[in-house]
């Protein structure tokens, strides 16, 4: 991969975002807020971008469920200056449970697809409610692997990281100052319990952003990214995730 300026990216995602807010009217940002490393980043882009009085971060925990999550969240935004009447926390299990319990026999992939549009709901009732825009904090690299929900986490009006691989977004928010409480986290979706994305990939994702760079950077085969030294087992893993989940970025199919 290419090397990465992260003062030049954060002076350029913070005219974007300034620039964006500015031409569609609206001055208040709502963000889903885990404790991971893309939200915190997304989120101090933010606070530079529009000042912390006008960021509405939100916090929705599963119960128990990643309990150190939601602690470094609340850990981060408190350092960040983050005043406490613009932080939502709610706890979806309730309503979680209330709708998968009549459902048919749902496993952990269905649940945590739930909990994901359940999430989108509230971010776009609290950004209508402000009024403001949803902030997404989706990556080049899940959104390559097709990780994430349809309609669910990658729902959001404005996407200051999805050009930015995973490996990427760690360097910027290292740049930005987050705590290594959260850079060091196993990345995790928070779905169900012990769940992570590298355990549900089979692979890391240092492997896959240097596999995707290539295939869709600098346009090799995967025949070119093995000759190159690249595990082969770990390409075929790659390559099969993006190719099972293309359909996800033309939806909704049409007629013309």
């Amino acid at each position: 991969m290419k090397p990465f300026d992260s003062q030049k990216t954060v002076e350029n995602l913070t005219v974007f975002l300034k620039t964006t807010f500015k031409k569609v009217g609206f001055s208040k940002a709502v963000i889903g807020v885990s404790g991971g490393v893309d939200s915190a980043a997304a989120c101090v882009l933010c606070i530079r971008a529009l000042g912390a009085v006008n960021v509405y971060p939100v916090l929705m925990p599963y119960g128990i469920l990643n309990t150190r999550g939601t602690l470094d969240a609340m850990e981060f935004l408190q350092s960040h200056k983050i005043p406490l009447k613009n932080i939502l926390r709610l706890d979806i299990k309730p309503a979680a449970d209330m709708l998968t319990k009549n459902l048919w026999m749902p496993d952990n992939t269905r649940r945590g697809n739930i909990m994901a549009r359940m999430r989108m709901i509230v971010l776009f009732d609290t950004a209508k409610k402000l009024p403001g825009l949803v902030v997404g904090t989706e990556n080049r690299s899940e959104h390559l692997l097709g990780y994430y929900t349809r309609f669910g986490d990658v729902a959001s009006d404005i996407e200051p990281l999805r050009h930015l691989y995973k490996t990427q977004v760690l360097e910027l928010a290292s740049h930005l100052g987050v705590g290594e409480n959260i850079l060091k986290k196993p990345p995790s979706a928070g779905l169900w319990d012990s769940q992570t994305d590298e355990g549900e990939f089979g692979f890391t994702y240092k492997d896959a952003d240097e596999i995707l760079y290539l295939m869709f950077d600098a346009n090799k085969t995967p025949e070119e990214i093995v000759k190159q030294g690249h595990d082969k087992q770990i390409v075929d893993l790659v390559v099969k995730r993006v190719k099972d989940n293309e359909f996800k970025h033309d939806l909704p199919y049409t007629i013309r």
